[in-house]
């Protein structure tokens, strides 16, 4: 009763081995994006932000000359320092994401392209 589209036994067993490996390699990515530390910064890097791999805020730096400036430049720029360190971590994790799936397009929500 073959031809009904259906993968034979062996395919279907590989397929549930490569989902179980991507699974453990998802949580080891997991770990390792949750003690990654990536930095963002303004255009002249007055303003820094400190962000996990998961998008985890960690830690802000500004420079002393910048809170010496008006309160929208410096608005402006700890905001160019959080953009920085968003789209940073998020492209990490994107490729991250294509390394662990070979490339497979998941389309998970936050992961595509659009800002």
């Amino acid at each position: 009763m073959a031809g009904f589209g259906l993968p034979n036994f062996g395919q279907l067993t590989e397929a549930f081995k490569k989902a179980q490996q991507i699974q453990q390699n998802a949580q080891k990515l997991q770990e390792e994006l949750e003690v990654m530390e990536i930095m963002g910064t303004d255009n002249d890097s007055r303003a820094k932000i400190w962000m996990s791999g998961n998008q985890k805020p960690l830690r802000v730096e500004i420079d002393p000359s910048l809170l010496s400036e008006e309160i929208g430049i410096i608005e402006e720029a700890i905001l160019d320092a959080m953009k920085s360190a968003h789209e940073v971590s998020t492209s990490t994790m994107k490729e991250r994401m294509e390394d662990l799936t070979g490339g497979f397009k998941l389309n998970l929500p936050g992961m595509g392209d659009e800002n």
